[in-house]
């Protein structure tokens, strides 16, 4: 019998779940119970799906506030009233502006307005749908009101916000956080009354026996309350329709046969039976519209001349590649359909779609446009334990040092204050509680009705309204997203194109889209047989560099294998390693269970990709396609139903009994599935990531300096910028600091010249550069420090920053005379305007002393305003190399002890089984070849690789199926020279 209860969606304020709530009502024997979090409705479709497990009426609404200040609360009489509050609700969070006083008409709810409030605002006339609520702390101010008249329009209003005096607890400090104040500064008016919790249906029916027609109101509301929502996976009802579903389905026929010879000139009975297939499941499952929504949003890309990749389960599908949605052939890879989809399939397959970052937010417009019923997909972001122990840390008032303490958990339990543990206890309680409500990855509802008949929206800075559910309740009642991604990659990719038509205006450059003629190009594919990958998408890592050399990848396919391999998954498995072994050595692959390898041919056995996983079930084990999906899915880490994953797994062995197999081969393959873990990629998805790849190595092999520009442009990779720096250099490039005339923002290039932007000047402000550019475009090239001066508005500290890094040199002056000049120019000089001057101003010429330039000054500037210098590192070391092997000198010493410099690249620690560190290190030597390191964890503790720069390392020399590295024994940092500037300090690098 409540109407006003809170679950920790009423966010920063309330402290349990939606499911606590509903074990609270059924404990206290409430025949029903309301959810009216505050300007929230995230968990109300959860509510009602979790309801139908307990002996609990739900009923769902708002809680309607300005801050703390509760307006009224409104509770859904039906699905109508639900989507009016939400859209009541939306309008005033896109607005940004507050309830007002009284409710609008919102003819399915009810409207309760609080008794305190009533009282307030003086109210005398209610329409028929309103009513006064009445708490237990309000029975006596009532006995004395003339509301008490009004008996037809009371109900009970008793909140619920806590279940304990720790509950209250929380709130007060979820309160402090949420306005950034000490506990004991937080205000009264900014909590709840602690006694906003629930009572026994026995105590509050006492508490109210002067007033029995409030407790009839109360329920004959409550029982006039019937908001229901269908749950099941196996429903896809909610998805726009283009023109209508027959109208959709003649289309996406239509399109199918428009386009197939486009994408298979020859085609054979296969094509067509697969495409038949194909269109007789979609249309049956209802998924046209599905593919027609990505169609229309891939088409629009194009059109644009936006870079765009299909992938996911979606890009197994023969109808997608015909009709360009993705530019995987499921006939050439041999994809599997079932993987694709199939007849016990609820859900649609997934289509990742990726943009470049840049284009993203156009076609995201786009799609709002296009369609009428259109959201992003919210998330909750929740409190992570570390950071809710500094926040509470801050609100407790405890020192810096305590709270980084107790953040990092390094201490003992024992040697902590009453303060601390508090701390600690309530850090743990909160930890997981939603804080905020964002925005999904990459995923858009478009419906064909109202978004609000699911939730309430908000706007995040871009201004597209996002809904307040999230993907997996999304799911639950038929709506399934659609996934428009971004990444760099693409952005890379079409950079480069746009570099090297400024910069070799005349260069032949193929169409990026002729993946074929890339697969088959030998100058590509050996950049792949000898990992020579830095700044290609997905394939530039170390790791993925020793994979391809160890697999001696020359091939397409050999790529799309190496793709998923390099998952996690494959590799905890021991499956990679067999995979290697089996590729190389044809004799091995017999080795396999004849059954496996009947079923993965192209993998010798071994499972590769996620279908995988159903191709075994389904063939191997003799389960349904259905279980197999089920199974799929569960690895993937994918919600299941209770116990569904342990019977699939028992009627797994079971079968595999009734074959006749072992049970240590029914134990090997099940732990070959179980160890893929979520980890493997679906072919579709390797595919399509080797596609991009391709692309990429094309523009790497046969533009080197314009792409690795781009590379730089987008934020780079894998790697730090310092790397892709010194990988330009290695192409033959010359990279120059920032000039004045020659840079921009981002890197520019002319010719083998690459001039870096002057985003990279550390502690440059934004407006400098803008200043810079604008008047260069306008009025030309700087021609001195002083005409640069009278054109600019700049501070003396800006101009130094920019002395400093050389961005002066043109001048063909020292830096520390400029700065001298800048300095006394500065001091005499006046506000300047915006207008150029009419005459050309006469300065005056001073006599300075002759500097002397030094390469290690401009090396630590550079260190300082870049974080890197322009010069080698080699050259800048303290003491001289000594006797040592460079990596093209490697493979004379496998097996053997040697040392070699190398400049640290990067490093990855990784956990061994007994919980001990690990340390794999990229270095390049003093001919800037790359070499890696191996470290032991007895090494990693000796010798940690703290510090960027150059390192010693001697070790013994490893081939394991042609990748060389080194299992390092040393590993020792090497000094460099010491900033002459600092001749008197002993600081060294």
């Amino acid at each position: 019998m409540y109407l006003n209860c809170h679950s920790y969606f009423s966010l920063r304020y309330g402290t349990f779940s939606e499911n606590d709530l509903l074990k609270l009502a059924a404990s206290n024997k409430s025949k029903f119970v309301a959810l009216t979090d505050i300007n929230n409705t995230s968990a109300c479709l959860n509510f009602l799906k979790q309801a139908k497990n307990f002996p609990v009426k739900p009923l769902v609404g708002i809680d309607f506030r300005n801050g703390v200040d509760q307006q009224y609360v409104v509770i859904a009489k039906d699905r109508d009233g639900f989507r009016q509050m939400n859209e009541h609700l939306s309008k005033h969070l896109h607005a940004k502006k507050n309830f007002d006083e009284k409710a609008p008409i919102l003819a399915n709810c009810y409207v309760i307005y609080p008794f305190k409030k009533v009282l307030k605002m003086n109210k005398t006339e209610f329409r028929e749908n309103e009513f006064i609520g009445v708490s237990v702390r309000d029975l006596n101010k009532l006995k004395f009101s003339a509301y008490r008249k009004l008996t037809a329009k009371l109900v009970v209003l008793q909140s619920v916000s806590f279940r304990s005096k720790k509950d209250f607890n929380a709130h007060r400090l979820l309160r402090a956080i949420d306005n950034n104040t000490l506990l004991s500064k937080l205000q009264v008016e900014e909590q709840a009354d602690p006694e906003d919790k629930m009572l026994s249906e026995e105590k509050l029916i006492k508490a109210f026996n002067e007033f029995p027609k409030i407790l009839s109101n109360t329920e004959a509301l409550a029982e006039s309350c019937n908001v229901e929502f269908t749950f099941s996976k196996k429903q896809n009802n909610n998805l726009s329709k283009i023109e209508g579903e027959k109208a959709d389905e003649f289309k996406l026929r239509k399109l199918c046969f428009e386009n197939i010879e486009k994408r298979y000139p020859e085609a054979t009975e296969k094509v067509y039976a697969r495409l038949d297939k194909e269109l007789t499941a979609i249309i049956k499952l209802g998924f046209v519209s599905y593919f027609l929504i990505n169609y229309e949003i891939v088409k629009y890309a194009r059109k644009k001349k936006y870079p765009v990749i299909g992938r996911g389960s979606g890009a197994n599908s023969i109808v997608a590649y015909i009709i360009g949605i993705t530019n995987v052939d499921p006939i050439e890879l041999d994809l599997y359909f079932e993987r694709f989809i199939n007849e016990n399939r609820s859900s649609p397959p997934d289509f990742d779609i990726d943009f470049s970052w840049k284009d993203r937010e156009d076609v995201t417009r786009f799609i709002f446009d296009s369609f009428d019923h259109v959201a992003l997909m919210g998330t909750y972001v929740t409190f992570k334990r570390r950071a809710v122990i500094r926040e509470l840390g801050k609100v407790f008032g405890l020192p810096k040092a305590e709270i980084d303490k107790l953040s990092s958990g390094r201490f003992h339990v024992s040697s902590l204050d009453k303060m601390e543990l508090l701390v600690l206890n309530y850090g743990n309680l909160i930890a997981g509680f939603p804080n905020y409500l964002s925005v999904h990855s990459g995923g858009i509802l478009i419906l064909d009705n109202s978004v609000f008949n699911y939730g309430a929206t908000f706007l995040p800075p871009k201004n597209f309204q996002t809904i307040q559910i999230d993907m997996n309740i999304a799911e639950e009642v038929g709506i399934h997203k659609f996934d428009i991604l971004a990444q760099r990659g693409l952005s890379k990719i079409t950079d480069t194109l746009e570099l090297i038509r400024q910069n070799q205006p005349e260069a032949f450059v193929e169409d990026i889209d002729d993946i074929p003629k890339f697969k088959s190009d030998p100058k590509i594919n050996d950049l792949l047989k000898i990992g020579d990958c830095m700044g290609v998408f997905y394939v530039e890592s170390p790791a993925m560099r020793g994979l391809l050399t160890k697999l001696q990848t020359d091939n397409y396919m050999n790529l799309v294998a190496a793709s998923s391999i390099i998952r996690p998954g494959i590799s905890s498995g021991g499956m990679k390693e067999e995979y290697i072994k089996r590729h190389r050595d044809p004799k091995r692959r017999k080795l396999g269970h004849p059954v496996m390898l009947d079923i993965m041919d192209d993998t010798y056995g071994i499972m590769v990709y996620q279908e995988d996983v159903m191709k075994v079930a389904h063939h191997f084990a003799g389960l349904s396609f259905d279980d197999a999906d089920v199974l799929r899915r569960g690895m993937s880490g994918k919600k299941t139903s209770k116990g569904q994953m342990e019977k699939i797994e028992a009627q797994f062995r079971s079968n595999c009994k009734e074959k006749g197999y072992t049970q240590q081969i029914t134990d090997e393959v099940w732990e070959q599935i179980s160890s893929f873990a979520g980890y493997a990629f679906p072919k579709g998805h390797s595919a399509s990531y080797a596609v991009e790849s391709y692309q990429s190595l094309y523009l790497k092999k046969y533009f080197p300096l314009e792409f690795m520009v781009a590379v730089l442009n987008n934020g780079g990779g894998f790697y730090s910028v310092e790397t892709y720096v010194q990988e330009i250099k290695n192409c033959g490039g010359n990279v120059h600091a920032p000039c004045i005339n020659n840079s921009d923002h981002p890197n520019t290039i002319f010719g083998k010249n690459i001039y870096l932007g002057f985003g990279y000047i550390k502690e440059l402000e934004t407006k400098t550069v803008q200043q810079i550019l604008e008047n260069r475009q306008f009025f030309g090239v700087y021609k001195s420090l002083d005409d640069f001066i009278d054109r600019v508005e700049i501070s003396i500290e800006q101009l130094r920053i920019l002395l400093k890094v050389g961005a002066f040199r043109f001048t063909g002056k020292d830096k520390h005379q400029l700065l001298w000049e800048a300095y006394f120019r500065k001091i005499k000089s006046k506000k300047k305007n915006d207008q150029p001057g009419l005459f050309k101003i006469e300065h005056k010429e001073y006599t300075l002393p002759e500097f002397q330039y030094s390469v290690l000054v401009d090396a630590y500037d550079q260190i300082e305003l870049l974080g890197f210098p322009l010069c080698s590192y080699f050259k800048l070391l303290q003491q001289p190399i000594r006797q040592s092997v460079s990596v093209k000198q490697l493979t004379d010493f496998v097996g053997k002890q040697v040392r070699i410099y190398g400049k640290l690249v990067c490093k990855k620690k990784t956990t061994t089984s007994n919980g001990k560190e690990m340390c794999f290190a990229t270095f390049y030597d003093v001919n800037h070849d790359i070499f890696d390191t191996v470290q032991f964890p007895n090494q990693v503790t000796k010798y940690p690789l703290y510090n960027n720069g150059i390192y010693l390392c001697v070790g013994k020399v490893n081939n394991e199926f042609d990748y060389i590295s080194i299992e390092a024994d040393i590993i020792e940092f090497q000094k460099i020279q010491v900033d002459p500037r600092l001749v008197s300090s002993q600081f060294s690098a």
